[in-house]
């Protein structure tokens, strides 16, 4: 039984101690071959997969970002870490590596361990949906830090590839397609933009309905980001993509230039199913189409690059559609030849 003194300076270790056993069969459930120490120790211990030749470790850190405020608005803590394993594992994927194991980091100014616990629950099933393993992760009370009854959410993957296997761009080449994987909406970035015209422009409440959309406010803002880790695995399979990119904070203008050689450009022409949730932002924001596509995904959350051949397959086997071309570059690294919104 710990002292009083601790406590009465904000920190219930008590209450942690209540958490641990909560979290245990959640990641006990992520958990792969590979893993041979996980949650409850000072560390983790995870080998290399059999049958890779040279590996690289690849590895991704990211958080969500101030899509937690419409999570503490709704009080709705199950779906979040879903977000915060999909912002690393796709990041960890764009290489073409497998995510291998993941760990978080969650703080608060006073631990809730029923909290706490759905959190966790969001995690491992992103997970389970990325194929990796929760191994651990750091749990802080930080008392007089953040505003009762919010915290922060940071995450860590690591995942492997064989070095033969690494896709980084080198041989994106003019002619090669772009293909788009849908997203399930904003996914998790642009959300200062989001909850300015939400709660300053609209004076909306997180449980409002939109008229437009048939849906309230938390319905459609805290959809989880989808993680395309299973989805790739089976198209790498099947097809030699050439370069991956994950659609997050800078839109299509900033990712997709990443994994394109200098010399060349893309050019957007092609059609794909534009959520409504982006035309109601774009008109309640009068947000103009560039920065639509700046800040948004604007309904593509990953996208292949490959050779002309393999579009029409990969676009079969992800579900996408084929949205632009590779060209040489003039002036412009990302090209729209016609209007979206």
């Amino acid at each position: 039984m710990s002292g009083d003194a601790y406590r009465k300076a904000g920190v219930d270790i008590e209450e942690g101690n209540r958490l641990v056993p909560m979290l245990k069969e959640l990641v006990k459930k992520t958990h792969r071959p590979e893993v041979l120490a996980g949650i409850g120790g000072f560390s983790a211990m995870v080998t290399i997969p059999e049958g890779i030749r040279t590996p690289v470790l690849v590895s991704g850190t990211d958080g969500v970002g101030t899509k937690l405020k419409l999570a503490f608005m709704a009080k709705k803590y199950d779906t979040i870490g879903i977000d915060l394993v999909a912002m690393c594992a796709n990041d960890v994927l764009v290489l073409g590596a497998e995510p291998l194991f993941f760990l978080d980091y969650f703080a608060t100014g006073k631990l809730s361990a029923d909290t706490a616990a759905l959190v966790v629950k969001g995690i491992a099933e992103g997970c389970m949906q990325a194929g990796c393993a929760l191994v651990g992760g750091e749990t802080a009370e930080m008392p007089d830090f953040y505003p009762e009854g919010e915290f922060d959410l940071a995450g860590f993957s690591v995942g492997v590839v064989d070095k033969d296997k690494i896709i980084d761009g080198t041989k994106v080449a003019e002619g090669d397609v772009l293909v788009g994987i849908p997203s399930s909406g904003v996914h998790s970035n642009g959300y200062s933009l989001v909850r300015h015209i939400l709660f300053a422009q609209h004076k909306l409440a997180i449980d409002t309905r939109i008229p437009e959309l048939n849906a309230t406010v938390a319905d459609v803002f805290l959809k989880p980001t989808i993680i395309y880790a299973k989805l790739i695995k089976e198209l790498l399979k099947k097809v030699p993509v050439k370069g991956m990119v994950h659609i997050t904070g800078g839109g299509f203008y900033d990712n997709i230039p990443r994994v394109v050689p200098e010399s060349l450009a893309v050019e957007i022409h092609g059609d794909w199913p534009i959520l409504p949730l982006f035309h109601w932002l774009k008109k309640a924001g009068n947000v103009s189409e560039q920065e639509m596509f700046t800040v948004f995904n604007c309904g593509i959350g990953f996208v292949c690059v490959v050779d002309k051949a393999h579009a029409a397959e990969t676009a079969k086997i992800t579900g996408g559609h084929i949205i632009g071309t590779v060209v040489k570059r003039e002036k412009d690294a990302v090209i729209f030849k016609k209007k979206y919104f």
